[in-house]
């Protein structure tokens, strides 16, 4: 197998856990009247991807998220070719997720949370969830280029950006469920039907990560040419 190929199934198969695990975290919580609550949806969140990063960096960089690749595309991490594979390859692998979702949980939860779908708050505005969803972002690909892309990096794996998906959602999860990943929408939208406010799962994160890719290859001299992905 190329070693496109092993990156492409890294990142399809680490996308389709964080689906599958975080979006079922939901449907389980609605099925047990809340018992799983906005602690155990983090966790289920954080846990999912810091384990997924770790295993996967090695091969394909561990993106697990289009927001991630394109924040490392603006930075010149990433061609622009690969990037592109990658953010298929994290398409198929959410919706392949939440398909596996739908087919071995509960319909009738399932149902009642769209397959685990992020929803904005009526209490917020659309444009107050886009921002809220780029602020958000901003914080988890800062994450990923101080923990993952830095040459000073700690050695803690993907810990590191695990724990900020956790925090997120603890903070802003009721608001806007807190996705901070166009795919994590993306799955559960397809498998549900359901593209309610969709525009904003894709406008914010990326909106945050193209800040997060910038300030970040500006303050770490990151400017380079395009090589294999390192986050």
């Amino acid at each position: 197998m190329s070693t496109i190929s092993r990156q492409l199934a890294a990142e399809f198969l680490a996308t389709l856990a964080l689906v599958f695990i975080g979006a079922g975290s939901v449907v389980v919580d609605a099925m047990t009247g809340g018992e799983v609550g906005l602690v155990g949806v983090a966790l289920a969140h954080g846990v999912v991807l810091s384990v997924m990063v770790t295993i996967t960096m090695p091969i394909s960089g561990g993106h697990v998220n289009p927001a991630v690749t394109f924040g490392l595309w603006l930075a010149r991490k990433i061609d622009a070719r690969r990037a592109g594979l990658y953010v298929v390859a994290q398409l198929a692998g959410a919706v392949a997720g939440a398909f596996l979702l739908r087919a071995l949980f509960p319909v009738g939860a399932g149902d009642a949370t769209s397959w685990g779908l992020p929803r904005i708050s009526p209490y917020i505005s659309f444009p107050q969830a886009v921002v809220i969803e780029a602020t958000l972002t901003l914080f988890l690909v800062s994450a990923v280029f101080g923990t993952a892309v830095s040459p000073q990096a700690p050695k803690v794996g993907g810990f590191g950006i695990g724990l900020v998906l956790a925090f997120d959602i603890l903070a802003a999860g009721p608001l806007t469920g807190a996705a901070m990943n166009p795919a994590r929408a993306f799955g559960p939208a397809v498998a549900a039907s359901d593209w309610h406010a969709h525009a904003a799962y894709w406008a914010g994160p990326l909106l945050g990560a193209a800040v997060a890719g910038l300030l970040w290859a500006w303050m770490l001299g990151l400017r380079e040419e395009p090589r294999a992905p390192k986050a």
